[in-house]
């Protein structure tokens, strides 16, 4: 109260006190030279002037200057400012100030993220649009051979026809993998959360993707004997495509005779970090801070011929991220990458 009788008051005050001092001093000296100078009246004219001014100033400059202040919150609340409009109009000059820099630096992250989002979705419509273009003109081009004649050919006819249901199901492998990302971030995917060994889980990982692993002669391993179950909570089947799509990464990016080793850690009491890393490429530190983004790709030529939708990672950030759980990636390039994960430990 003190403070805000300071700020609101300490102009009138100042003022007033310059206004009854002067025009006191002046009556002072005419009642000194034409009259009976008492010092009674002398005081009482000094109060009653003191006070008169300080009503009239503080009541008609706080008046001119509320007018004022509220066309600027008025103006503000055009552009939506939920801060400023909802709370009380101040005259004070210094807590008007931090408002309105308040205001102009929100508004500026604000401005500055909807660049950021702009420039983002510009670049997330081109990957969609190429994407979906690369295997639809190959289903085109196949499909358009045939019917020029190349049907007649039993042997062409089959190759085309192996070769355009390919790239159909290049594309339905990108449309079911939009579908779940939308589901993810809207929070229409339910998860299906249960307790279950992840040690046996990542075996059959290994297990399901050894013919892909044997055709690169990439080994898949654990970092030591897991002799004892490991228990998680999780969604198992969305955690096995976290893994699985992981493995599939590193196989991608393995070099031949490489290694992709799992271990297992607890990292708190209730938390297990899982670590999938491999000695392949490695990835540029340049590429770290958009490798979770859609469609985005370390190496663009490279990766599309290693197939695939472009969206795996992605995927597994937010499978990862639904859980409520977080995800890491470190590497260097030509040396190799470790992607990890924190789950939920049973105890």
């Amino acid at each position: 109260m003190q403070a805000k009788f300071k700020r609101s008051y300490r102009f009138s005050i100042k003022t007033s006190l310059y206004i009854a001092l002067y025009t006191t001093l002046l009556v002072s000296v005419f009642l000194y030279y034409l009259y009976e100078f008492r010092w009674f009246y002398v005081l009482a004219f000094l109060v009653s002037v003191y006070i008169f001014s300080f009503v009239i100033i503080q009541f008609s400059v706080e008046r001119f200057i509320y007018k004022r202040v509220k066309k600027i919150y008025d103006d503000l609340t055009l552009l939506e400012s939920a801060s400023l409009s909802k709370g009380p109009i101040t005259t004070d000059m210094r807590t008007l100030t931090q408002e309105i820099d308040k205001f102009a630096r929100d508004k500026k992250i604000e401005i500055e993220t909807l660049k950021v989002r702009e420039k983002y979705r510009k670049e997330f419509l081109g990957n969609v649009s190429h994407e979906l273009k690369t295997p639809l003109f190959t289903v085109q081009g196949y499909i358009l051979t045939l019917l020029d004649g190349a049907m007649d050919d039993k042997r062409i006819q089959k190759k085309y026809l192996e070769r355009a249901s390919k790239g159909v199901e290049r594309l339905g492998y990108i449309i079911k993998d939009l579908d779940m990302i939308t589901k993810l971030e809207v929070g229409d995917l339910s998860l299906n959360i249960e307790e279950f060994d992840i040690v046996e889980l990542v075996k059959n990982v290994f297990e399901m993707l050894e013919i892909k692993a044997s055709k690169k002669r990439i080994t898949l391993t654990f970092d030591t004997d897991y002799n004892n179950p490991v228990l998680v909570k999780a969604d198992k089947e969305r955690i096995q495509q976290v893994l699985a799509n992981l493995i599939v990464n590193s196989l991608k990016y393995g070099r031949d005779k490489g290694t992709t080793e799992i271990s297992i850690e607890n990292l708190i009491k209730n938390k297990v970090i899982i670590r999938v890393t491999d000695n392949g490429e490695g990835i540029e530190k340049s590429h770290l801070p958009r490798l979770f983004e859609r469609f985005y790709r370390v190496n663009k030529s490279g990766s599309r011929k290693e197939g695939g939708s472009g969206l795996g990672l992605s995927i597994v950030k937010h499978i990862i991220e639904a859980h409520n759980e977080k995800i890491y990636v470190e590497s260097e390039f030509g040396v190799g990458s470790e992607f990890s994960f924190t789950l939920e430990k049973v105890e």
